[in-house]
C-alpha cells in the first residue's frame, strides 16, 4: 500500500470509530433521558385491580362477614335476574306483547295468528306439553312453518316460554 492508501485507510478508521462513539454517547444519553422521566399511570388502574380480586380477596368473618356475604348473594341474584328476558317477568301477555305478536299477529313464517281457532285446533289437540316443547327447542312444520327455539330470544326462561304459550292457546279457546 502507498503511503496515500495508508493515510485514507487511517482517517476512514479514525471516521468510522468517530461515528461508532458518537452513536454510543447518543444511545445512552437516550437511556439516562427516558430514564429520569415520569412513567405515565392510570389512576383507575388501583380501582380497576380491586374490583377484579374483590370476589377472591373478600374475607368475610363474623356477623360483618354474613352480612357482606348476603349483601353479595342479593346483589349477584338482581344481576342474574336483569340478564332474564323482561326482567324476569312469567306473564306470558307481556311476553306475548314483547316478543311474540311480531310473528303471531302477521302469520310470519306460518305461525298461527293470535286467537285463530282453526290453526290453533290441530295444534292444541297435540297437547300443551308439545306445544311448549315446540316452543322451548324450536320446530319445523312439515308444511314448512316454522317455531325458532325460546321465539329466537335466549334469555327467556322455560318457565317464560311455558306461561307465553299457555296465555297464547287461552287466546284460541
Amino acid at each position: 500500500m502507498t503511503k496515500s492508501d495508508q493515510s485514507f485507510m487511517r482517517s476512514f478508521s479514525l471516521l468510522i470509530a468517530g461515528l461508532g462513539a458518537l452513536t454510543l454517547l447518543l444511545i445512552v444519553g437516550a437511556w439516562l433521558i427516558y430514564d429520569h422521566e415520569p412513567k405515565e399511570t392510570n389512576p383507575e388502574s388501583a380501582k380497576q385491580v380491586a374490583e377484579r380480586i374483590a370476589p377472591a380477596g373478600a374475607v368475610y368473618a363474623g356477623d360483618t362477614g354474613r352480612a357482606a356475604m348476603a349483601a353479595a348473594q342479593e346483589a349477584a341474584a338482581k344481576a342474574a335476574a336483569s340478564q332474564v328476558a323482561y326482567g324476569g317477568t312469567t306473564d306470558g301477555k307481556t311476553i306475548y306483547d314483547n316478543l311474540c305478536h311480531s310473528c303471531h299477529t302477521a302469520g310470519v313464517a306460518g305461525a298461527p295468528k293470535l286467537g285463530d281457532k282453526g290453526n290453533w285446533g290441530p295444534r292444541i289437540a297435540e297437547g300443551l306439553d308439545t306445544l311448549v316443547k315446540h316452543a322451548i327447542e324450536g320446530y319445523k312444520g312439515p308444511d314448512g312453518n316454522m317455531m325458532p327455539a325460546k321465539g329466537g330470544n335466549p334469555a327467556l326462561t322455560d318457565e317464560q316460554v311455558k306461561n307465553a304459550v299457555h296465555w297464547i292457546v287461552d287466546q284460541a279457546k
